[in-house]
């Protein structure tokens, strides 16, 4: 077995280089505690770290993650991306989650430079070095657009980016990639770009394209089953709904646990959202809440003060089918988050008390 305090010799930490794990760890302490726990936990005897989910679908949890898998995952972003020894790359995601570890783990294994900045809303903000390489949520991404060109190739993760932060980004230089994927399977396995796509086989943006040596399939629900051997000893059985495109694409429809059963037509609130972000301008949510008559009945979670013309303009939405109109409007001041800031869906209805 490969020993655990390897790293690549081209590898750069804020512009410093290393000739051994115990540099690295003693330099780390000079960025944040955060970055000196993954270093420590990194290069120690174990053949596994334990990493945080996000919470976002279900209860928070710590789950072990082989080492081996990470650098294969790391690998395989390499491949996909071009991005080889020497690319520079920023890092403005939490280290306590896996897409910000992931980045470290690239950049040890691949022997990137790094450079790490202060996880804020605008990371941009007060640099101004280009970068090959870098991650972001989607208000990162929003809040960076004046300084998005400094980054050549960004990966968007943790929600759905937004039909109108779709056409801001259309026409950035920057190649920006939505990616698919959960803390089981180290990060992403799918990717679909978002703009500028110059290949026919991206060219509906609603496609994802998965990484080199993962194989997919669907269940009887209809949910993805993912096969990467390289990134995780099972195979994982999703609730992601999805509709196979071919071998190595997929369109991702929305969860199997979400879904809204109401007098016998299944709704998917993930495709009412994205229709229903064309003309709400805040943030909200749709869900199912208990009918006697239909069974579930759908309604629209609005976040800020009570607004009456909302009604009028979802149901003008053409787009929107008879059955895809929200029977009520229910508005909160703010909703409750998760940890990594997304909408914690299930405790702010718990303060509807519907059920």
């Amino acid at each position: 077995m490969e020993a655990q305090n390897q790293f690549h010799k081209a590898f750069k930490l804020q512009g410093e280089t290393f000739k051994s794990s115990e540099e690295i760890i003693r330099f780390s302490k000079k960025i944040s505690l955060e970055i000196h726990l993954f270093f420590n936990e990194w290069f120690n005897t174990s053949s596994f770290i334990e990493v945080n989910t996000s919470g976002s679908t279900g209860k928070p949890k710590v789950i072990q993650l082989q080492k081996e898998h990470m650098k294969n995952s790391a690998k395989a972003t390499g491949n996909f991306f071009n991005l080889y020894e020497n690319t520079i790359a920023l890092l403005c995601m939490s280290p306590n989650y896996i897409a910000g570890k992931m980045m470290l783990v690239r950049a040890l294994t691949l022997g990137w430079q790094l450079d790490i900045v202060e996880v804020t809303s605008n990371p941009l903000e007060h640099t101004s070095k280009l970068y090959d390489f870098a991650a972001m949520v989607p208000l990162q991404l929003n809040n960076s657009l004046n300084n998005i060109g400094n980054i050549k190739k960004l990966i968007v993760g943790g929600g759905v980016v937004s039909n109108k932060l779709l056409a801001k980004i259309k026409n950035v230089n920057t190649e920006v990639f939505a990616t698919y994927g959960m803390t089981e399977t180290i990060t992403h396995i799918a990717i679909k770009k978002l703009n500028n796509k110059r290949h026919a086989e991206l060219d509906s943006a609603s496609h994802y394209n998965i990484l080199p040596n993962i194989s997919i399939s669907t269940d009887k629900r209809g949910c993805l089953i993912i096969d990467a051997p390289k990134i995780t000893s099972d195979k994982i059985v999703t609730n992601d709904l999805v509709e196979l495109i071919s071998e190595t694409e997929f369109k991702w429809l929305g969860r199997f646990d979400s879904v809204i059963n109401s007098g016998g037509i299944k709704l998917i609130p993930e495709q009412i959202e994205e229709k229903l972000a064309a003309t709400l301008q805040q943030r909200f949510f749709v869900t199912g809440i208990k009918d006697e008559i239909l069974g579930e009945k759908l309604i629209l979670i609005v976040e800020g003060v009570q607004n009456d013309s909302i009604f009028a303009k979802v149901k003008e939405l053409k787009t929107l089918s008879k059955f895809e109109i929200p029977k009520e409007i229910f508005f909160i001041n703010q909703f409750i988050e998760t940890e990594t800031s997304k909408i914690n869906r299930i405790e702010t209805l718990k303060l509807f008390k519907f059920n």
